[in-house]
């Protein structure tokens, strides 16, 4: 019994993405009257899990308190949810699910385990300090033409490439 090797899958076309992306968030600007980030949704649900354990600390919180009520109740948080159950059923669907930590063959998984998980918390912490994250930024404010996000943009670009260039001795394979 000779087993074949399907293709591997294909992904959308990145210029029909886009297109569909700035859909979104027209849609988004015309049935909200807001745009769209991630950010937002992840600090509800903090605050969510930060009243369920510690109500009266949480309530006093000049960050947290506004949201104690009803923190699930924010339209950002469905859009995470959305976004988080659309891409599993897509790579899903494609046979695209695999757990594995991605690495280069010089870099240790358990420092680059540890250099993603700084890196996640430096980026939440910086994305709610800025109020607001790299998507809520580039695409809300790019939208909107805002110099300040237009700046970010060029920032973030020049950040990933400087960075790249520190770390690229664990990527050589």
């Amino acid at each position: 019994m000779s087993v074949t090797k399907r293709p591997p899958p294909k992904y959308l076309n990145p210029y029909l993405a886009g297109f569909l992306l700035g859909l979104t968030l027209l849609a988004s600007f015309l049935i909200l009257g807001a745009g769209l980030g991630a950010s937002g949704g992840l600090a509800r649900i903090a605050a969510f899990a930060e009243c369920a354990i510690a109500p009266a600390h949480t309530r006093a919180s000049e960050y947290f308190g506004p949201w104690c009520d009803q923190p699930l109740r924010y339209y950002l948080l469905f859009m995470l949810v959305g976004t988080f159950l659309g891409g599993l059923t897509s790579a899903m669907f494609a046979n695209r699910i695999e757990f594995k930590l991605e690495r280069g063959a010089k870099a240790p998984a358990l420092l680059r385990a540890m250099l993603a998980i700084v890196g996640g918390v430096l980026i939440g912490f910086a994305s709610r300090l800025a109020a607001g994250c790299t998507s809520g930024q580039a695409l809300t404010g790019g939208a909107l033409l805002l110099t300040g996000s237009l700046v970010f943009l060029i920032c973030i670009f020049a950040g990933g490439y400087a960075a790249a260039w520190f770390v690229r001795r664990q990527w050589n394979d």
